[in-house]
C-alpha cells in the first residue's frame, strides 16, 4: 500500500521511547507524502499495545503475538518484517539505531535488495535530479547523517529500491503525541504464516537487562567536557560543578578516547543524543559528530578559549577564556548562593 512503517521495539509489553519518536516523525512524512502510517510489533502477551501507538497517529497496526517472538532473536523477527513487506510495499520503513535496529535492518534490506542508512539525524520528503539519466524522482525520502569522520553532513537518496530504510538513535526525534483519542486499524497476523518453525532455532535460556548508570537522556541540566579539559582529573572539575547543579557529566568523543570520561557519558553522533534544558559545553571544539548528539538543547553556554570554536557557532551563550579558569569561579558562585 505504498505507505509509512515503523517497526516498534518492545522491552516486556512496554514499547520503546526511540520507537515513539520515529511515530512521531512517520506521522509527519505520512502526512506529506498524503499516505498512512503503519506500525509492527512483535512479541508475545500483547493486549492491549494498541494504546501505547494509536495516540502517536497511527492508522495501521500490524500486532504479531507468539511466544517464540519475546525476547528479540534475529531469524523470527526478520522473517515477519520480510513477508510482511512483500505484501504491502511500503515505501518507507523507519527503526531504532539500537542493538536490536543494527542487527535487523540490515537482514531486511538485504533480503528484500533495498537500501538503508544507519544512525539518520534527520528524515525529510523531498525531490531528486538524477542528471545523468535526465530522471526527476519526486517525494523521496531525504536520510540525513554525519560522514566521512563527521567532516561533513551527507543526503543519501533511495530512487529505485523500496522500502527506503532508515535508523535513528533514541532522542535524535521529539516524541509528541498527535491525540490520545486516536483510533485505528488492528490488523492480528497468524505468525505461523509469516515464520516458519525453523525459525525458532535459538532459544534464550537466562537473560539480563541492566540499567544505565546515568541519566543523560532525561537531565534538565547537563555539564560537558570536551578535550580541552586536559585530563580525567580535570573532569572532577565538572563533576563538582555538576553536583552543584544537580546535573548530570556528559563528555565528547575526543575526551572518551583520551579516557577523561567513561564510554557511556559520550555524547554525540556515535555515543547519546540529549535535549537538556541547559547544556554547558567546557573545552568542546564542537565536531559535526558532536553538535548532532546536543544540538536541540534548550539553552547552550559554550566555554572555551578559542573564541572561533565551532560549537560557538550554536551556542547562545560563549565565555572565552580557559576552563581552569572559569570553571572554578563558577563551582564557587554556586556554592555561594546556593545555601
Amino acid at each position: 500500500m505504498n505507505n509509512v512503517f515503523v517497526y516498534c521495539e518492545l522491552e516486556g509489553n512496554i514499547i520503546a521511547d526511540v520507537s515513539l519518536e520515529l511515530l512521531t516523525k512517520g506521522r509527519k512524512l505520512a502526512l506529506r507524502l498524503g499516505c498512512q502510517l503503519e506500525a509492527v510489533v512483535a512479541g508475545s502477551k500483547l493486549d492491549g499495545i494498541e494504546a501505547q501507538v494509536f495516540p502517536y497517529g497511527v492508522d495501521r497496526l500490524h500486532i504479531f503475538d507468539a511466544p517464540g517472538l519475546f525476547p528479540y532473536t534475529s531469524l523470527p523477527h526478520t522473517s515477519v518484517l520480510v513477508n510482511l513487506f512483500k505484501e504491502e510495499q511500503p515505501q518507507i520503513c523507519l527503526m531504532g539505531a539500537t542493538v536490536i535496529g543494527r542487527d535487523l535492518g540490515p537482514r531486511v534490506s538485504s533480503a528484500l535488495k533495498s537500501g538503508l542508512t544507519a544512525d539518520c539525524t534527520a528524515l525529510e520528503i523531498g525531490d531528486h535530479e538524477d542528471k545523468k539519466e535526465a530522471k526527476v524522482y519526486k517525494n523521496l525520502l531525504y536520510q540525513i547523517r554525519p560522514a566521512f569522520g563527521g567532516n561533513i553532513v551527507a543526503t543519501i537518496v533511495n530512487p529505485e529500491h523500496r522500502p527506503q530504510m532508515a535508523t535513528v538513535r533514541e532522542g535524535v526525534m521529539k516524541k509528541e503525541i498527535l491525540d490520545p483519542n486516536y483510533e485505528g486499524e488492528i490488523i492480528r497476523h497468524d505468525v505461523a504464516k509469516y515464520v516458519p518453525d525453523t525459525d525458532y532455532i535459538i532459544k534464550v535460556i537466562e537473560r539480563h537487562v541492566e540499567k544505565a548508570k546515568h541519566n543523560l537522556k532525561g537531565a534538565s541540566i547537563i555539564v560537558a567536557g570536551g578535550y580541552g579539559m586536559g585530563s580525567r582529573e580535570g573532569f572532577d572539575m565538572l563533576f563538582e560543578l555538576a553536583k552543584e547543579l544537580h546535573a548530570e557529566v556528559g563528555g565528547s568523543r575526543a575526551a572518551v578516547d583520551a579516557g577523561f570520561c567513561d564510554h557511556d557519558r559520550q555524547i554525540g553522533q556515535t555515543g547519546v543524543t540529549v535535549r537538556p534544558k541547559l547544556y554547558i559545553a567546557c573545552g568542546i571544539s564542537g565536531q559535526i559528530q558532536h553538535i548532532a548528539g546536543m544540538q536541540e538543547s534548550g539553552i547552550i553556554i559554550s566555554i572555551n578559549s578559542d573564541e572561533n570554536a565551532p560549537i560557538n557557532t550554536i551556542a547562545d551563550y560563549v565565555i572565552n577564556g580557559t576552563v581552569e579558569e572559569v570553571i572554578p569561579k563558577m563551582i564557587k558562585y554556586y556554592k555561594q548562593n546556593s545555601k
